[in-house]
Parts: structure tokens; C-alpha cells; sequence
């Protein structure tokens, strides 16, 4: 396996983990702690209500649903564009990845002493998936 493709098994495998692992210290809705897929469903409670969880302005919300929206793309659309052989499709995608990883940067800004592996292990899944895509574009444009 090219290390390219090593990189972003890697990043698929951390962000797979991450929706299992404990992502902050507070978030006792599961039995002892918050899990990623729980923290993901309280994010995106903005726009997708969430057992009573509730943002009091429409602004409170927005950086709980752009990080919802990072982990929708990195879903649903990384494995489209590993799928498509497109140089261009693989960088821009590489810098979504990229960007995702700085906006997902504020929960270290906002809380970093109560944050856990969990939202370690998705944070740098996507700094993987972009450095994984970067080096697959250019393995395409050399080809």
C-alpha cells in the first residue's frame, strides 16, 4: 500500500474511532461521557433538534453546525472523491479538508481543558485527508 493511501486509511480509521471515543469531559449524555456520534447530533442541534438541546440565538448555532457540516463532507464526499481519478476534484476536495480542519479549530480555542481523544482523533482526521489528498493530486498529475 502506497503510503498516500496509508495516510487516508488512516484518517478514515481515526475519524471511524472518534464517533466511538469520549470527545468532552462534560457531555454526560451517554453512561459516563459524550461519544462522537452523540457530539456530532448535539452540533448539528441547530438544525436538527437533539433531545432538548437548544441554542438561544440563531449565532450560538452557527459554529456547531459548520463542524456538523465538516463531518457530512467528510463522510459523504471524501469517498466520492478517492472514487473519481480527477486531479482537480482531489485538491479541491484537499482543500475543503484543509479548511474544515481550521474551522474545527475552535473547539481547542473554546474549550480545550475539557476536550477529549475522541475529538482529538477526529480533528486530526481531517489534516490527514487533506495531506492524503494533496499527495494524491499530485500522484495524478504526474502521472
Amino acid at each position: 500500500m502506497k503510503k498516500t493511501h496509508l495516510l487516508i486509511v488512516i484518517a478514515y480509521l481515526s475519524h471511524l474511532a472518534a464517533w466511538f471515543l469520549p470527545v468532552e469531559k462534560y457531555g454526560d449524555t451517554f453512561p459516563t461521557y459524550l461519544p462522537g456520534w452523540e457530539a456530532f447530533r448535539v452540533a448539528a442541534s441547530a438544525v436538527w433538534p437533539y433531545d432538548g438541546f437548544k441554542t438561544e440565538a440563531w449565532y450560538n448555532g452557527v459554529p456547531g453546525t459548520m463542524s456538523a457540516v465538516t463531518t457530512v463532507l467528510f463522510v459523504l464526499g471524501s469517498g466520492w472523491v478517492l472514487a473519481i481519478p480527477s486531479r482537480r476534484l482531489r485538491r479541491a476536495s484537499a482543500w475543503i479538508a484543509a479548511c474544515a480542519f481550521i474551522v474545527n479549530a475552535q473547539w481547542v480555542l473554546a474549550e480545550r481543558s475539557d476536550l477529549r481523544i475522541g475529538y482529538f482523533l477526529w480533528w486530526a482526521s481531517f489534516l490527514l485527508l487533506a495531506i492524503g489528498l494533496f499527495r494524491l493530486s499530485h500522484a495524478t498529475e504526474s502521472r
